[in-house]
């Protein structure tokens, strides 16, 4: 069974990871959808969100931006991350399962107004 996040701003997957307004979260066995639910984001604080959906059983993360911390935390936990994608979530499930949807790989640059990298 696998269990993926997808970072979520209404119907879209979210530009940022840590800022979003919830998480949509999907469980796959043999290949299809078996559940859904929407969580909303418990807040951001680095180092918390890996953890926290980690402790949900996640296994995959899917997302427009998110910090190479953020990155490197879920890896250190075995979860994979799907960065650079855009449009609606269902898509991007879909796209995932059917093996069509890749990691950009690009990580966020933006500015965090004094925050020591991203994190998100």
């Amino acid at each position: 069974m696998v269990k993926i996040a997808v970072a979520t701003e209404g119907i879209m997957v979210a530009e940022h990871f840590g800022h979003c307004s919830q998480y949509s979260l999907f469980t796959v066995a043999d290949g299809k959808v078996i559940s859904r639910e929407v969580i909303a984001n418990p807040g951001h604080q680095p180092g918390f969100l890996p953890n926290y959906l980690a402790n949900l059983g996640v296994n995959c993360v899917i997302v427009g931006g998110i910090g190479a911390r953020a990155v490197e935390l879920f890896g250190e936990r075995g979860i994979e991350v799907i960065s650079g994608v855009a449009g609606p979530v269902e898509a991007a499930v879909n796209a995932y399962l059917r093996g069509n949807l890749k990691s950009s790989g690009s990580t966020c640059s933006h500015d965090h107004g004094g925050h020591e990298g991203c994190d998100h």
